[in-house]
């Protein structure tokens, strides 16, 4: 079983309404779905690395939106979000209902336009799947390992994990270190002082497991 993340930029009739207004004039860099209801009422929870007022000014611009409870966190704001509809396009619906891998949450929509997630299945559906997906819109595989089953509750956050990967893309934690807090905050597109308090929630954490 393979792990694939993905990004992709969707031609404009494609976008979404919400990741339009990302795009365009908030001052919200990123929106994560986090998790979302089966049902057709619509409900999800998401994660923006604004704080209270910018993501409920993102949120109110979207007319689908009838109801959304913000709580703020360290590094953002969760929100729980009710909408009529999830106005996800037609085509992308259908390229997802029809594939035969299995999608990993977070969703990650980026002001650059950029939507990023994962899949994981066996290698020829994965590459079934690129090829459905690149019809719809600029496809990149970014990243491709081995799905493992994890054996143990984790004790991270998917910000956390994310910080640590970079970490380790980057050469954070080469000995002698290649890379920089910065480095990290680059691959996660946020600023230096969110990336540096990732990483050391994160190493606290992976300690904490190990030794206690």
């Amino acid at each position: 079983m393979k792990r694939i993340r993905f990004s992709v930029i969707y031609p404009e009739r494609f976008v979404h309404p919400l990741h339009r207004r990302l795009v365009d004039d908030s001052t919200v860099t990123r929106v994560e779905l986090l998790m979302w209801s089966p049902t057709a009422d619509a409900t999800a929870l998401c994660w923006c690395d604004g704080d209270r007022a910018a993501t409920a000014a993102l949120f109110d611009a979207v007319e689908s939106v009838h109801d959304r409870t913000l709580v703020g966190d360290a590094d953002g704001t969760y929100v729980v979000l009710r909408q009529r509809e999830y106005e996800f396009a037609g085509a992308i619906l259908e390229a997802v209902a029809e594939a035969g891998v299995i999608f990993l949450p977070p969703v990650v929509f980026l002001d650059t336009g950029v939507v990023q997630f994962e899949a994981v299945g066996e290698a020829t559906a994965l590459s079934a799947f690129h090829d459905d997906l690149a019809t719809l819109g600029d496809v990149t595989i970014e990243r491709v390992r081995e799905f493992e089953r994890q054996r143990s509750p984790s004790t991270l956050t998917d910000r956390q994990r994310a910080a640590l990967e970079a970490g380790l893309a980057v050469g954070y934690y080469e000995v002698p270190r290649d890379g920089t807090v910065e480095d990290v905050a680059a691959e996660l597109d946020c600023a230096p002082s969110t990336a540096g308090e990732l990483l050391r929630k994160a190493e606290a954490a992976v300690i904490a497991a190990q030794v206690g």
